[in-house]
């Protein structure tokens, strides 16, 4: 149940990451990083996809995923239709990963160390959640900076976690 739950709010946030980008109307002001803003929605969008697909996808699902962290934050040329795919890519990931696990593997060691300290897999997968929400709130002022609109997007929508 607690697994079930993480992976709800996961792929709700990946969806609400799509939608951020599906509403900037000028494709071209997803990669825009005025200045104090380091990375771009497009790099963001790209950094969360490779994190959850290295951490969930690969390390709890054995996707065989092989992480290009490097590429997330200098690709600059990347498509909104690509950045979407990746988006895809990263909710399947999530899925294979987290049915991969039970909650009972919570409580066990996740398979990376952080500087030769381990961290149980819940803890983890908290850390995950939090990150993702840190940037998707960077995405969505973005958004909102840069186009002047003033909706959002239902990013953290309860209908959404429902079903």
């Amino acid at each position: 149940m607690i697994v079930e739950n993480y992976r709800k709010v996961i792929v709700r946030d990946l969806r609400a990451l799509a939608e951020e980008l599906k509403a900037y109307e000028d494709e071209e002001a997803i990669w825009l990083a005025p200045p104090g803003v380091p990375n771009s929605p497009g790099t963001l969008a790209l950094h969360l996809a490779g994190n959850l697909r290295s951490f969930i996808g690969a390390h709890l699902g054995g996707t065989g995923y092989v992480r290009d962290r490097e590429r997330e934050f200098a690709a600059h040329d990347v498509s909104r239709d690509e950045l979407l795919g990746e988006i895809e890519e990263a909710i399947a990931a999530v899925d294979k990963g987290l049915t991969a696990i039970s909650d009972e593997d919570l409580e066990q060691d996740f398979p990376v160390s952080f500087k030769d300290r381990t961290l149980s897999t819940g803890l983890f997968l908290t850390h995950l959640v939090a990150h993702f929400a840190y940037h998707l709130g960077q995405v969505d002022y973005h958004r909102r900076l840069v186009t002047g609109q003033t909706d959002g997007v239902g990013a953290i929508s309860i209908p959404a976690l429902i079903g």
